[in-house]
């Protein structure tokens, strides 16, 4: 069986199951969003903990792709793919957009919350999806923007309306641009990631080169910071606050497989009512001083799962129309 672009054994993963997979996706994004928030006040330094997130990744990564057979495969293609031209720089800048993204945790998320942070990111996902999926930027090729789905990132992004308009939210202008910012960067990885591992033939090795971009950007940016403020005086004890390299290997390896079943938007969407419902049970236990209240939080996560439900049907309907009778 071969797809779209040519390779041979692709499968189509049902529309129920690239659905809970980008829903799994922002789960993972949630909790690594407060791993990272609280490692960033504990240390009191927001790039060096994005420095510890990405780099511990990264170990991880690179023992995985020497272990394993896919690994050593992938590798081999991308270097292949680097010296034959056929591998543009582009496709190896995926982890700049990590690299925001987790920094902007570092800094923001133990002040305004998980919730507040996600409908930030929801914004800029929506939007920069929408626009990838018009001009083809994605692994799924041109995906047509309908009415149903302009409908449903209509109503993703009235749930930022309802954070920052009903009052109570008293943090700086740049709080909330910084996460709106790293979701643009999200859904321009995410569809990046997805034509990489077109060319290498394995998440694993797209996840890799997310990881080695990446951490060498917060290194430099770390190095700066340190040498203007000076470096962490202490480092917090849990251990659970240095995993978030690790769930973002995860994350990111799942969203470089399944955005080509999905398209950017709607993996996008997905993603959003993984994070938002995952964000209210995050922020209960662990509230934030600028976070917004459960009313708000409850309302955002309806407006999320609706704006996946009109999104999401007629893309089945296509998905399936595809198929040979």
């Amino acid at each position: 069986m071969t797809d779209r672009t040519g390779h041979v054994g692709a499968r189509r993963v049902p529309a129920w199951a690239a659905l809970a997979v980008a829903v799994t996706i922002g789960l993972l994004t949630a909790l690594q969003a407060r791993v990272n928030g609280q490692l960033g006040a504990g240390l009191g330094d927001g790039f060096v903990a994005a420095v510890i997130s990405f780099g511990s990744g990264l170990v991880i990564l690179v023992v995985l792709s020497v272990a394993l057979p896919a690994g050593r495969r992938g590798f081999a293609a991308l270097a292949t793919g680097i010296r034959g031209r056929s591998i543009p720089w582009w496709m190896l800048a995926g982890g700049v957009a990590g690299a925001l993204t987790v920094a902007t945790q570092g800094v923001a998320v133990a002040l305004i919350g998980v919730s507040l942070f996600t409908v930030g990111v929801v914004a800029g996902q929506t939007v920069c999806g929408l626009v990838l999926d018009r001009v083809g930027y994605g692994p799924a090729g041109v995906v047509a923007v309908t009415l149903p789905r302009l409908a449903g990132g209509a109503l993703a992004l009235s749930a930022v309306a309802v954070a920052i308009t009903a009052g109570g939210v008293d943090v700086p202008w740049w709080m909330l641009a910084l996460p709106f910012l790293a979701g643009t960067g999200i859904a321009w990885q995410q569809a990046t990631n997805g034509r990489l591992r077109q060319r290498v033939g394995t998440p694993l090795t797209a996840t890799l080169v997310n990881f080695i971009g990446g951490t060498a950007v917060l290194v430099v940016a770390a190095l700066i910071d340190v040498a203007a403020v000076g470096p962490p005086t202490t480092f917090p004890t849990e251990p659970w606050l240095y995993t978030g390299g690790a769930i973002g290997v995860v994350y990111i390896f799942l969203s470089a497989a399944i955005v080509r079943h999905t398209g950017v938007l709607l993996l996008g969407l997905g993603v959003v009512v993984g994070q938002l419902l995952t964000s209210v049970v995050l922020d209960l236990l662990w509230p934030a001083p600028a976070g917004p209240g459960l009313g708000r939080q409850l309302v955002m996560v309806a407006l999320a799962l609706l704006s996946v439900v009109v999104a999401a049907a007629p893309w089945r309907r296509a998905r399936g129309a595809r198929r040979p009778g």
